[in-house]
């Protein structure tokens, strides 16, 4: 007969705090359910409230990892770009979110991980240990990472400039790389508003690419910085 072990979860001896803001999570049922109900009622709302529209789903791959990415206009962009997830892939969807402003309070913290499941991403003091940790869940097949390369919401509506981070996380690999664009954001949820407006949302999911070609260097990472954002850019330049 086999001798029965009990094994504790790895984060048994961490406050409920501790484990909202710690990565990788360890997996919980009950999360998975409220995550899963949060998920069902999301869609809804943005279907009736926003008139959310998606085009372009059969440019997601059936399997494997990969990474979205998308213009950062509003609170908007990541609960659109879940939507576009099939549901059974949910729980394997990490929205990279700002460390200091998604992980700086217990509410804040429970909406990000429970509901979300955000991957925290500091910003400021440890982007090269956040990239390592976006690499590692890209290397485990069938992750989903979400990502908004500009860094920041805009302010006035318009493209910013893709921060290096897209491109040392896919430079020479095979991850593939699906450019986004979500218009109607910023109309519906400007920076500083508390409280999002009926605006109609079109998120647009454009073909796969890939960096395998490239070497680890500088002169790659602009030049794939410089690509996505071109073609989030036509994306959007398709907007009615």
């Amino acid at each position: 007969m086999t001798e029965w072990e009990y094994h504790p979860a790895p984060d048994i001896d961490q406050s409920f705090v501790e484990q909202l803001r710690d990565f990788p999570r360890q997996p919980q049922m009950l999360h998975y359910a409220i995550r899963s109900l949060a998920a069902l009622l999301l869609r809804g709302w943005m279907r009736i409230y926003h008139r959310l529209r998606i085009d372009g789903r059969e440019n997601l791959p059936a399997d494997g990892s990969f990474v979205l990415v998308c213009n950062h206009t509003s609170h908007l962009d990541t609960l659109a770009m879940l939507c576009a997830i099939e549901l059974r892939r949910i729980h394997r969807a990490f929205p990279a979110a700002a460390a200091d402003y998604f992980f700086s309070s217990v509410p804040r913290s429970a909406i990000s991980a429970i509901l979300i499941n955000a991957l925290p991403f500091d910003r400021k003091l440890k982007g090269a240990e956040s990239l390592r940790v976006c690499a590692e869940l890209l290397a485990n097949p069938g992750n989903i990472l979400i990502l908004f390369p500009e860094g920041t919401r805009t302010t006035s509506g318009d493209l910013g400039r893709f921060r290096s981070g897209i491109g040392r996380l896919v430079v020479g690999t095979r991850v593939p790389v699906i450019p986004c664009h979500l218009d109607g954001g910023f109309r519906a949820w400007p920076k500083g508003k508390l409280v999002p407006r009926p605006r109609r949302l079109h998120l647009r999911i454009g073909a796969a690419k890939s960096y395998v070609h490239l070497d680890k260097t500088s002169e790659s990472v602009k030049e794939i910085c410089s690509d996505l954002q071109q073609a989030v850019a036509d994306l959007g330049s398709t907007a009615t």
